[in-house]
């Protein structure tokens, strides 16, 4: 690693290796975390199992991925990132190869539920923002755009293919793919990861005096609950919790869960649905990255409530729409746009509101909001569709979420003004 950061040292920041080292995880682990509204149709049919069975196993996943979010950025601060990144990967592939194993609901639970949603919990959101925060003191917006942008690219890149796949091989096949893909992301992050910038005798990217992030000696949980309790006596903490909360209600709870399945409820065909979804990723791919460049130059509480108004318009129309080319392109732009382009602002605010020492652990806390959110929805959606045969009233239900969280994030009058910095 040496030598290379003395290679890049002559043309750009060595940070810059360790982002695309920890984009690739996240995309990785995005695929992981996309793959169940993929099999959400072939394990119904292959299973016998309902609707409900199915969203219930996907919830608890998605659930536990939020939970794990603010221990595992403690976790990062007490045992390091590397060596938490790695354990984290090599669970995740291990539990996504056992899912392949599943014969009864409870075991699909187990694996698609609990393992897979403690393994992506810790690669996600939180890991981003912790390397964000440790590697850039600059351009973090940017940074952080690029970082969330995995997510997009992990389902464009998945999705199509898992799609197919499971058309002509079967859906455990397709898992198997999922799980060697994250194994082989395991040596990568061994070779180009390291602690941090002082490892390498590097200051981080645009500071100015030597890496002020020394490794924490406090317990884990002490830490994660320590920080939740100085976050929990501002009121902003709880606006961008209830915001994340409606982000993960009308995102990977409802879209990416069940945004296949209603295309097929529609009469179009599986690849074709999946073909969507990567659409939509890459124009997120798009939207986060030019999010996280806006969010370094305007107000990111203005910024949020843009990107969730336009969401909510998006997903009230999309039931009411055609399905044809014309109105799902209609769709895909608008939502896909803004798909997790609410990342970045919500990051900066964070760090802002907080600084660098809680935020990391805090926007952990707001991100499981986030993914209580998109179990509520997960869920719920596919209990209404089983109920009521239809998906309109979780669509109207997550439009109106999306709309409601705007105009309050618009009447918030408690945050301070993010210190804007031009020049990054």
């Amino acid at each position: 690693m040496h030598a290379l950061a003395r290679w890049t040292g002559r043309r750009f920041h060595y940070a810059w290796i360790v982002a695309g080292a920890i984009f690739l995880a996240l995309l990785t682990a995005a695929g992981v975390r996309g793959t169940p509204g993929v099999l959400l149709v072939p394990l119904m049919n292959d299973m016998g199992w309902d609707r409900a069975t199915i969203s219930f196993a996907i919830s608890v996943g998605i659930a536990l991925y939020g939970l794990t979010g603010p221990f595992a950025a403690a976790v990062m601060q007490r045992f390091g990132i590397r060596r938490t990144l790695l354990a984290a990967l090599f669970l995740l592939s291990l539990a996504v190869a056992s899912t392949t194993l599943v014969r009864t609901p409870w075991q699909m639970v187990l694996t698609w539920g609990v393992l897979t949603g403690l393994g992506t919990g810790t690669v996600a959101l939180v890991l981003g923002a912790t390397v964000v925060n440790r590697w850039f003191k600059k351009q973090r917006g940017l940074a952080m755009g690029l970082l969330t942008a995995s997510t997009a690219t992990g389902q464009l890149i998945f999705l199509p293919l898992l799609a197919s796949m499971i058309e002509t091989q079967g859906w455990r096949s397709a898992t198997l793919i999922v799980a060697g893909a994250t194994a082989l992301v395991i040596p990568v992050v061994f070779l180009l990861v390291p602690e941090r910038p002082a490892d390498l005798s590097l200051r981080a990217y645009g500071a100015d005096d030597t890496d002020p992030d020394p490794p924490s000696i406090g317990n884990p949980l002490a830490i994660a609950f320590s920080a939740l309790g100085r976050g929990i006596r501002k009121p902003v903490f709880w606006l961008l919790w209830s915001s994340f909360f409606v982000c993960g209600l009308s995102t990977n709870g409802l879209i990416g869960t069940h945004l296949i399945a209603l295309c097929l409820d529609h009469g179009l065909p599986e690849v074709r649905a999946a073909g969507l979804l990567a659409t939509m990723g890459l124009l997120d791919l798009v939207g986060t990255t030019l999010s996280g460049w806006l969010s370094d130059r305007y107000d990111n509480r203005i910024l949020l409530a843009w990107y969730y108004g336009l969401r909510g318009i998006s997903l009230v129309f999309l039931p009411f729409s055609d399905f044809s080319f014309f109105e799902l392109s209609i769709f895909a732009v608008f939502y896909g746009l803004d798909w997790i382009a609410t990342v970045p602002p919500t990051v900066r605010l964070a760090t802002e509101e907080f600084g660098d020492r809680d935020a990391a652990i805090l926007f952990g806390w707001i991100a499981a909001g986030h993914q209580m959110g998109a179990a509520t929805a997960a869920f719920g959606a596919g209990l209404l569709r089983s109920e009521l045969d239809s998906y309109l009233y979780a669509f109207l239900i997550a439009g109106a979420a999306c709309v409601l969280i705007a105009l309050t994030l618009l009447g918030a009058r408690f945050m301070r003004r993010p210190a804007l910095a031009a020049a990054e």
